[in-house]
């Protein structure tokens, strides 16, 4: 196809068009995705991760700077809430990224959550490999902001850093064992703020408890704004990735990333056979047996699966 040529000649342009084309309408875009998918797997992929306000697109663009300094070619992926409205990206952090806009060797794209909690949509994943094939070595995927649900980046990133930042209040929402197992490199940004040392300790001790496997994710400080840590951090970054590759890790993870989103392909499939093989009177008949205890919730699932069952295997309609 002539925009997979296009792409993987660093055309960023074609580039653009597909992540709008897999945005809107996948279903178009995944013949080419499927022809473009040989030219992937040469990109490190960093998860930039944290709660809001934690300064994650001050980070993300100082650590891209810094990699343009030496050379390499950057491509952002900023995850902002999605309107419920529009279904376009709220935030829009190409806006804080301004001057890195007009550099030809970084691509940047906002991109919305669309209803994903993990905050990962399939169309994030096809977004990383096509900047992937355009000839990006690093790829940054900054998140929307982190909870308990939000751990869908640990499976698609090589790295994953977390931000975090003192005075937040209740310092330990933002350090709870599901979040404390996604971090690679953690760092306690605005360090010049008050709470920064009991924070890092927090973080220590939380570290001490879940410790797991040879990897100790280090606690770096750093004021993004000034540039203060953001060389040690760099350090850090490339430090994991020679653990990936030494250990072996880098290949499981990517392994693990493969398996994640087999199975996500597989439930959006599922759901549109479910929209295509359900009607919505049958499927409020079910709700409302449900909802009059008529009927219980398991015995109504195994009559809609029976359903789609049905319909993936004879073509069947309801």
């Amino acid at each position: 196809m002539e925009i997979v040529k296009k792409i993987i000649n660093g055309d960023r342009r074609a580039a653009a068009k597909l992540i709008t084309l897999a945005e809107n309408d996948f279903d178009k875009a995944e013949d080419i995705l499927k022809e473009l998918y040989s030219y992937t797997g040469n990109a490190l992929v960093i998860g930039i991760t944290g709660p809001p306000g934690a300064g994650k697109s001050t980070i993300t663009d100082k650590l891209t700077k810094s990699l343009r300094k030496q050379g390499k070619t950057v491509g952002i992926i900023a995850i902002d809430p999605t309107s419920p409205f529009t279904g376009g990206a709220l935030l829009g952090d190409r806006i804080r990224m301004q001057d890195l806009s007009t550099d030809p060797g970084v691509f940047i794209r906002s991109m919305g959550t669309r209803g994903h909690l993990g905050g990962l949509s399939q169309v994030t994943q096809a977004a990383v490999k096509i900047l992937d094939a355009l000839g990006k070595e690093v790829i940054f995927i900054e998140t929307v902001g982190v909870g308990q649900a939000e751990v869908d980046i640990v499976k698609v990133a090589d790295t994953v850093v977390l931000i975090t930042m003192p005075g937040m209040g209740d310092d330990i929402q933002i350090i709870k064992a599901g979040i404390m197992e996604i971090g690679d490199i953690f760092v306690v940004n605005k360090a010049d703020k008050e709470g920064c040392e009991r924070l890092i300790t927090e973080i220590e001790m939380m570290l001490d408890l879940n410790q797991n496997g040879q990897w100790r994710p280090p606690v770096l400080k750093t004021i993004a704004t000034s540039d203060f840590g953001i060389q040690e951090l760099e350090r850090e970054i490339k430090h994991h990735l020679e653990y990936l590759k030494e250990s072996g890790e880098l290949e499981q993870r990517r392994r693990e990333s493969a398996k994640k989103e087999i199975f996500d392909i597989i439930q959006e499939k599922w759901k549109e056979i479910l929209a295509d093989s359900v009607s919505n009177e049958f499927l409020n008949e079910i709700v409302t047996k449900v909802v009059k205890r008529d009927e219980d919730p398991y015995t109504a699932v195994k009559k809609i699966s029976d359903i789609l069952m049905y319909s993936y295997t004879q073509g069947g309609k309801k």
